[in-house]
């Protein structure tokens, strides 16, 4: 009786961390999500760092969409790269945009991201790069 009670306890603590530690990274998360309507968005690869623009905004499904990654230093990079356009959690079928290196030293493609049948709107876009690192970008897409 008294190990359960101790182990219901622990549970709980262990519950209760859990939960406090998530908060923090899921805020972040949420915050993240929605800075690709208002501009383009960074991340650090390595030593390099990796620039998503998506236009038209709002970022809507079912729209011709432009994809473009700027990369700082852009050295020993191929001259196309692949963004993968994936939901977290979910298969909805391969999706990727071949990005073709502009002479501005960018990299755009067009594509368009679905609309899932079951209401999500959290996306992901991957940039397959050994080089790279294969940075990830997390966002919502509007209706």
């Amino acid at each position: 009786m008294v190990l359960r009670r101790q182990l219901s306890r622990a549970a709980l603590a262990l519950l209760v961390a859990l939960s406090l530690g998530a908060v923090p990274a899921l805020a972040g998360h949420a915050a993240d999500s929605n800075a690709i309507h208002n501009a383009p968005c960074t991340k650090q690869a390595g030593n390099r760092q990796v620039t998503l623009s998506i236009t038209p905004r709002p970022v809507r499904h079912m729209r011709d969409l432009t994809f473009k990654i700027t990369i700082a230093p852009d050295a020993g990079l191929p001259s196309a790269l692949v963004l993968d356009l994936s939901m977290p959690g979910m298969v909805m079928g391969k999706n990727q945009v071949i990005l073709k290196r502009q002479p501005d030293g960018s990299w755009k493609g067009r594509g368009i991201i679905v609309k899932c049948m079951s209401g999500g709107t959290l996306w992901q876009a991957m940039i397959l790069s050994p080089e790279l690192g294969n940075p990830a970008f997390t966002f919502n897409v509007r209706d």
